[in-house]
């Protein structure tokens, strides 16, 4: 395996845990108008898809057979 030539002192392993940068991040970008009316639109289309599949999946989904109404079949009146 690779080897450092240089060795580490253990103390500097030690506190790294510790240790805090003094140099602060740049303040985030606050989003402007037209990303959060993307953000609202992709939100929106997302949930209206889900919706519109449940809608137009629970009829095929349904067996078309109801408990309350019998068959009117020609094998189920004996002929």
């Amino acid at each position: 395996m690779f080897r450092r030539r240089e060795s580490v002192p253990f103390s500097f392993v030690a506190e790294a845990d510790r240790f805090r940068s003094n140099v602060t991040p740049p303040p985030r970008e606050r989003a402007s108008v037209s990303q959060l009316a993307g953000r609202y639109l992709v939100g929106l289309v997302v949930v209206s898809g889900l919706a519109g599949s449940l809608l137009f999946g629970l009829p095929a989904l349904d067996s078309g057979q109801s408990p309350s109404h019998g068959q009117n079949s020609e094998a189920a009146r004996g002929r």
